[in-house]
């Protein structure tokens, strides 16, 4: 699904219109339809609708939702908020044609003392601004959101929450709180930035019929993920395969004290379908690998130098054989994984996932950056991040930066957290849309890099492996959340689901 900004959504509107062809009015009777659908069987006996408007379309929006409430025997409250006398055309359409045919009570709100006084069961529906804002919002409407604000009360944003910039870092102001966003045709990269989630709630995306020929030629580098792409994304498995046919993966993890990142790395890259897997351990961890996972086989070297460290990764060789590498979970930062690190990095020719101290490391020597194989997959997390590519002000500026360091060395970097960033060499950026709060919990991680890494191995294009490998780990999460719940959800939870994804998305 494609991210649009406000004036190409302007210009799918003006298209729409033009092409369809279809009224500017009628165009807004079909948004406001599409709210009366989600929000009709939501609505319990006992609650009281208010929806409060502006002058603008979006509260032309809001005032078409009025009148198709009432088609349910719902009567909601209508609140005309006069920071203008001017209403848009559309606007005043639907005020009329409310006026004229329902009995729907519309109080307007000129001053504080015209705020309604409020019970314990509303629904707050938000149609001020939506989406044209390009200022603070202040005076009255911002004193009506403060109020709005601090009611217990299901809030529910038309579009885009008041007082919120959707293509911009947002000032400092007041902006409406809603529990739900109800937004049409394309989220908005607002919805996107960690600092937004207050004003965001949870993301409903409603399909308002925008014109398919300017939604398939409009550009963009901004994406969110869909399940339908990633069921055509994931690769078929022939009949007559065997396992060298899904690759061979070496997983460089784990030091003294840190084994169990490095086996629940593994097992996660099995889980998610390569064909063999190699593990590079220290020595005092190899028996643990026996025991938790036998499917997976030790990496040993066969040429041990002179006063070697046993207890970190510290040499290798013999890479020819392997489809992919990972390394990072439980490394460590020693000076030996480093020296060896970089060896790695120099001479690795096969597709390459680095995460955890391995980006340690290379944040502690930024100019190996340069030496990174075309399309390596780096997987910080923000601190980690900010050690390698430097500090931001906002989540937009780290965007920006995480697209231009992409673009720059030609690398892929997944920028871990709700809404995970994948930023592709060409300048593209995907958004993920599946996991949840749960999956912060220690390992997660290690069972993303295992996940990526065997997509590696089993020969998908580096792009594929990062955004699918990133969509199952999130979906596997959900899966699990389903089962034990947010607060008790562990990262082998996580693994143990792998498959319960790969289910859905191929059945």
């Amino acid at each position: 699904m494609k991210i649009l900004s406000i004036e190409q959504v302007r210009e799918a509107d003006r298209y729409t219109i033009e092409h369809e062809p279809i009224a500017s009015i009628d165009l807004m009777e079909r948004a406001a339809s599409k709210v009366f659908q989600w929000l009709e069987y939501r609505i319990e006996e006992a609650e009281t609708v208010r929806i409060f408007c502006g002058m603008g379309n979006n509260g032309g929006d809001g005032l078409a939702l009025a009148r198709m409430l009432t088609e349910r025997d719902i009567l909601p409250h209508v609140y005309m908020v006069r920071y203008t006398e001017k209403m848009s055309p559309d606007c005043l359409a639907n005020y009329n044609r409310l006026l004229k045919e329902t009995k729907v009570p519309v109080h307007d709100i000129r001053t504080k003392d015209d705020f309604p006084a409020l019970t314990p069961k509303e629904i707050f529906i938000d149609a001020l601004f939506g989406s044209g804002l390009n200022r603070p919002i202040d005076g009255l409407a911002a004193e009506l959101i403060d109020y709005l604000n601090r009611q217990k009360a299901i809030r529910i944003a038309i579009d885009i929450a008041s007082g919120l910039f959707a293509d911009s870092p947002t000032p400092a102001g007041t902006i409406f709180q809603p529990d739900y966003t109800l937004t049409f045709q394309t989220p908005k990269l607002a919805f996107m930035m960690p600092e937004n989630d207050p004003f965001v709630g949870e993301l409903v995306v409603l399909n308002i019929k925008l014109h398919p020929d300017y939604l398939d030629e409009v550009e963009t580098n901004l994406f969110v993920t869909e399940r339908p792409m990633m069921e055509e994304m994931i690769h078929k498995r022939p009949k007559y395969s065997h396992k060298g046919t899904f690759g061979h993966a070496l997983l460089i993890a784990g030091s003294e004290g840190k084994t169990g990142a490095a086996l629940l790395s593994a097992k996660a890259c099995l889980r998610s379908g390569v064909g063999l897997l190699s593990v590079l351990l220290p020595k005092s961890s190899w028996s643990a690998l026996n025991t938790y996972l036998p499917e997976a086989m030790l990496y040993t070297i066969d040429s041990l130098r002179p006063g070697r460290n046993e207890r970190c990764f510290d040499d290798f060789d013999r890479l020819e054989a392997f489809t992919a590498i990972g390394i990072g979970p439980g490394l460590g930062k020693q000076e030996d994984s480093a020296r060896a690190l970089k060896r790695l990095i120099q001479q690795c020719e096969v597709p390459l996932v680095l995460d955890a101290d391995a980006l340690n490391i290379l944040a502690d020597n930024k100019t190996w950056l340069e030496f990174l194989p075309t399309k390596t997959i780096l997987t910080p997390h923000p601190k980690e991040f900010e050690r390698l590519f430097g500090k931001t002000a906002n989540s937009f500026e780290r965007l920006e930066l995480q697209r231009t360091m992409a673009m720059r060395h030609q690398i892929i970097i997944v920028l871990k957290g709700a809404n995970t960033s994948i930023a592709l060499p060409n300048g593209s950026i995907f958004f993920n849309s599946t996991g949840n709060p749960g999956m912060a919990t220690a390992g997660s991680g290690d069972v993303l890099t295992g996940m990526v890494l065997s997509l590696l191995a089993q020969h998908y294009l580096p792009e594929e492996a990062a955004v699918l490998g990133v969509y199952l780990h999130g979906f596997a999460g959900d899966l699990a959340e389903q089962t034990y719940g947010q607060e008790a959800l562990i990262a082998s939870d996580i693994i143990n689901h792998i498959s319960q994804a790969y289910h859905h998305l191929t059945s």
